[in-house]
């Protein structure tokens, strides 16, 4: 069995100069390392099914959850429910570092959401 790291994962990229890291990918779970570059942000969206974690490696990450904001700093995370609108920014000045687990894997649970 390989040990995975960012290093040798999958990689892709997303939005503005965004990128992820697949960690783990089966059909009941989803792992993902991702950068976000100061000043960028994902949609605000929901997922049916989805629930999320999303864990702050380094950097600072304001996650909006169904209206309410948090300031999510290192080694602070933020579980989402399934079927709550909720959208991940960073306004810092350094690069956001986080790690997002969804069970089961949200890609093609995603529904975009008007800002």
């Amino acid at each position: 069995m390989t040990v995975v790291s960012k290093h040798n994962a999958e990689h892709y990229l997303w939005g503005d100069n965004c990128d992820g890291w697949h960690l783990a990918s089966s059909e009941r779970l989803s792992v993902i390392q991702e950068r976000v570059p100061p000043g960028c942000q994902e949609a605000r969206h929901l997922h049916t099914q989805s629930e999320q974690f999303f864990f702050v490696l380094s950097g600072c990450a304001t996650l909006e959850v169904n209206g309410e904001v948090f300031e999510l700093s290192a080694q602070q995370g933020k579980h989402v429910a399934a079927n709550t609108p909720h959208q991940l920014k960073n306004l810092a000045d350094q690069d956001l570092h986080f790690i997002v687990t969804s069970t089961p894997p949200s890609l093609s649970d995603r529904q975009l959401l008007e800002e």
